[in-house]
């Protein structure tokens, strides 16, 4: 450590992304934070039944803490919680709700994915995921529909947008008939590749819809343009992410009680 090194405390509001265990006590918890970006900290203590604020710290939260650590690049990678207070605890919403919890789990793992570099602010992605995990409990929209939607959003964020309106190769306005996971989404016919799905127009349109919050379009779509939506999203998501997500294949797609 370098001589003279403090860590510095600051305080930062969060959505909790994931949980490990460490020790006989202590937590590792993953937070996506409003102005840090994707970090690591440790929450001393936390499984213990005398903890003050280790329910607070449970996946899919959102917090408001305190934490201590060092500058980027300076000392551990892993910080420390010292306070936390609870501004809006999601996961308890979806406890009992099997299609909004599995809906959250690839939720708050897409965002962990999509923040890979540690320390980097990310304030749209924060944005994005917090506003996802609002709509999940409010239950105002589909459990699908919301998911995809956050999916799809988060994919313009990186960069991965599939091409809706034109073509993903040539750039030539549509809509087209056709669409290619590997050519970047819609192709008209004259870059069509080999083994193009053909989806049905109302399925374009209902992509875009939720890439734009066009809420009055995708609530009246009917389920099997949903279900043919949601396996274009899933499918450019993992090819662009060169693996799967392992909470995705989990997602119960079934419509959840409002």
């Amino acid at each position: 450590m370098p001589t003279g090194y403090k860590r510095q405390l600051y305080r930062d509001d969060a959505v909790v992304l994931r949980v490990q265990k460490l020790g006989e006590s202590d937590r590792i918890i993953t937070l996506l934070t409003r102005r840090h970006g994707r970090l690591r900290a440790v929450a001393k203590g936390v499984r213990r039944t005398s903890s003050k604020f280790g329910a607070r710290l449970e996946p899919f939260g959102h917090i408001d803490l305190q934490l201590a650590g060092g500058p980027e690049g300076v000392g551990s990678s892993l910080h420390s919680i010292s306070q936390v207070e609870g501004v809006n605890l999601f996961g308890k919403k979806f406890l009992e709700d099997y299609p909004r919890y599995t809906a959250a789990s690839a939720i708050a793992e897409t965002a962990e994915r999509l923040s890979p570099v540690e320390r980097e602010p990310a304030l749209r992605l924060f944005q994005l995921t917090l506003g996802a995990l609002k709509a999940l409990a409010v239950g105002e929209h589909s459990t699908t529909l919301v998911l995809d939607a956050y999916l799809l959003r988060g994919m313009a964020f990186a960069g991965w947008a599939p091409a809706i309106s034109e073509c993903a190769v040539c750039g030539t306005p549509g809509p087209h008939g056709a669409f290619s996971v590997p050519a970047g989404g819609s192709v008209c016919p004259d870059c069509r590749p080999p083994g193009a799905a053909h989806p049905a127009p109302a399925t374009l349109a209902l992509m875009a819809a939720l890439t734009s919050g066009d809420w009055s379009v995708a609530d009246h779509t009917e389920p099997s343009v949903r279900r043919e939506c949601s396996g274009l999203v899933a499918a450019h998501l993992q090819w662009h992410m060169e693996r799967n997500l392992r909470a995705l294949p989990l997602v119960d797609r079934r419509e959840s009680p409002k």
